[in-house]
């Protein structure tokens, strides 16, 4: 081989311990621009890796499009098996998690992997808001009206009671990955009430997590988004009990109620 002898190092290799960095999956949408960055900056880097896969989406966010990814799931989750064990998988779109639902999501994604918890936005919202003990919401998301009217029903569904619902009226969750801090801050404001107990931001495109400590501050109630929400859950899944990030909310502060997860998905 051109003359060159390659020989093998008298090295012993030694390994670091495998235990030593928890392992999340993450199942992004092929439009997300938000989910990755998102959850890193609330969970203990160093000592977390965030393994992606992503699944087919095409614009616009409607109900239909959204149930199109349904049957896509298991075979994203698949691509994750052999980063096992995983401590969680993220299936980070809440809208699809209300429309295809948390259960056939869940079901999905452990058909491709087996038994890791599976989080879903919309299922860790709720488990939030029973952390924080609360059951009266406003709610805005970036979608139309069509995708949000699910979402509400979704909540009352779950028994919770919501006080005032807005969304944006954006279409592509590209677009919605650009929205403003100053537009997020505003509309949160004008979508909360006297009688709300909690405000939820809906979406894990939209970067949100920049100004729920300064909109907390603002209305003096716990914030809750989507990507806040599944970082939390993952953190307390992965063995992080006493991760707290007071600039992303009060949540961080509160353990996984005792029927979450099974207590595991």
């Amino acid at each position: 081989m051109n003359g060159i002898n390659v020989s093998r190092s008298g090295e012993t290799v030694r390994f670091n311990d495998a235990d030593a960095t928890a392992r999340f999956g993450l199942i992004a949408l092929a439009t997300d621009l938000t989910s990755e960055r998102d959850l890193y900056r609330q969970l203990p880097q160093e000592h977390v890796s965030i393994h992606v896969t992503r699944v087919a989406f095409a614009n616009p966010t409607t109900p239909e499009n959204l149930r199109k990814m349904a049957p896509r799931l298991t075979d994203a989750a698949q691509l994750l098996a052999p980063l096992q064990p995983l401590k969680a998988i993220c299936y980070s779109c809440t809208a699809a998690s209300v429309a295809i639902g948390d259960e056939a999501v869940t079901a999905s994604i452990q058909a491709g992997i087996g038994d890791v918890p599976v989080v879903t936005p919309s299922g860790a919202a709720r488990m939030a808001f029973a952390a924080l003990g609360v059951r009266r919401i406003a709610i805005l998301t970036p979608y139309t009206i069509e995708t949000t009217e699910p979402m509400a029903v979704y909540f009352t569904r779950h028994g919770m009671e919501l006080s005032k619902v807005q969304c944006l009226g954006l279409e592509d969750d590209r677009d919605m990955a650009r929205v403003s801090d100053e537009t997020i801050l505003n509309a949160a404001l004008g979508v909360d009430t006297p009688n709300a107990e909690a405000l939820f931001l809906s979406c894990t495109g939209l970067p949100a997590i920049n100004v729920i400590a300064e909109i907390e501050e603002r209305i003096g109630k716990p914030v809750v988004t989507s990507n806040q929400a599944s970082a939390w859950a993952m953190a307390r899944l992965g063995g992080f009990a006493d991760h707290q990030l007071a600039q992303f909310g009060r949540l961080f502060g509160c353990a996984l109620p005792d029927d979450a997860f099974g207590k595991a998905a």
